[in-house]
């Protein structure tokens, strides 16, 4: 009998959320994912020691003012991990703009260039790249632009079915939902703790965004993410993509139990109906959902936290 792991790579592209080179080479993930927390940790991992040393060492030398330096050093950390990243997958590397140009389509626009200005350096292909934005309607907007211009993007931070319509009709690549997030929420602010896998909020809310792209025709990608059990991932099984962190992995893996499929683009039930608005339609849309709001504010926060935390680790390493 196959792992779960291994049934589930027959039926959903496996992506590992992770810069750990030796996670990613153990499971095998066509692709990978990073955030600035994940950079974080990655940058403090001997195996990127040497990576960070040299990119601190190639700033220096730029006759820039230090604000500048930093910024570049910043990018081409997240850049020199990705490039490590994409030597071990088939696939692409997601790389994030950074969270503090989430409400500025403009700049993160100018981010993503760079980026991809970076990669196309290093000697990889656009078309090995996703570049991460939050899910607001400037990174929405943003996305749009960016698609136009060949730049693939993957829309993060998304946790209603208002982001998801107008991720698809923008024309995004493809979509992160947080299901492990959703299901917090809901633990921290109503009386129900337990859930089992099919009643998890986070698992129907990617489950109707699923329904809703393949009714619909979108090519948008809906990549599950932010597990916080195996339940969660095995009731998604058939999603797009799904992007799992080495721990669950490493069970699902282990756990030689029939896997079956539960997304299927042939089999999405009762047809849904949603009709796209405006600008304001969308704020007002997010505002009424609370915990749309909640946890979209709190994970920009939260990646602005650890990029100010690795700005502050680079600078004492640099010392």
């Amino acid at each position: 009998m196959k792992s779960k792991l291994a049934q589930l790579k027959e039926m959903t592209t496996v992506v590992a959320d992770t810069g750990d080179f030796e996670a990613i080479s153990r499971y095998s993930p066509e692709d990978a994912t990073t955030n600035p927390s994940l950079i974080l940790k990655a940058a403090q991992m001997p195996s990127y020691q040497e990576l960070v040393e040299q990119v601190l060492l190639s700033v220096a030398s730029e006759a820039i003012p230090s604000d500048e330096q930093l910024a570049l050093c910043m990018d081409r950390l997240a850049v020199g991990i990705g490039k490590k990243i994409v030597d071990l997958i088939p696939g692409r590397i997601s790389t994030e703009v950074d969270a503090r140009l989430s409400f500025d389509t403009k700049q993160s626009i100018d981010k993503a260039q760079q980026l991809i200005e970076l990669y196309e350096h290093h000697g990889i292909p656009k078309e090995r790249v996703l570049i991460k934005m939050a899910s607001t309607y400037e990174g929405i907007r943003a996305a749009e632009q960016l698609e136009k211009q060949g730049i693939n993007c993957n829309l993060t931070l998304l946790f209603n079915f208002t982001q998801a319509a107008a991720a698809a009709d923008a024309g995004a690549y493809l979509i992160s939902p947080f299901v492990g997030r959703i299901l917090d929420w809901y633990k921290a602010n109503t009386d129900k703790q337990q859930y089992s896998p099919s009643e998890d909020p986070g698992v129907q809310s990617v489950t109707q965004i699923y329904n809703y792209y393949k009714q619909s025709g979108y090519s948008t990608v809906v990549m599950g993410a932010s597990f916080r059990n195996t339940g969660e991932i095995t009731e998604l099984a058939g999603c797009d993509r799904l992007t799992i962190s080495p721990q669950l992995l490493q069970e699902l893996d282990e756990d030689f139990g029939e896997l079956a499929r539960k997304l299927d683009p042939d089999n999405t039930g009762q047809g849904i109906h949603y009709q796209l608005g405006n600008e304001g339609t969308f704020r007002y849309e997010i505002n009424h959902d609370a915990m749309a709001t909640e946890k979209l504010a709190q994970g920009i926060r939260s990646f602005v936290s650890d990029q100010i935390k690795l700005e502050n680790w680079l600078k004492e390493y640099n010392k």
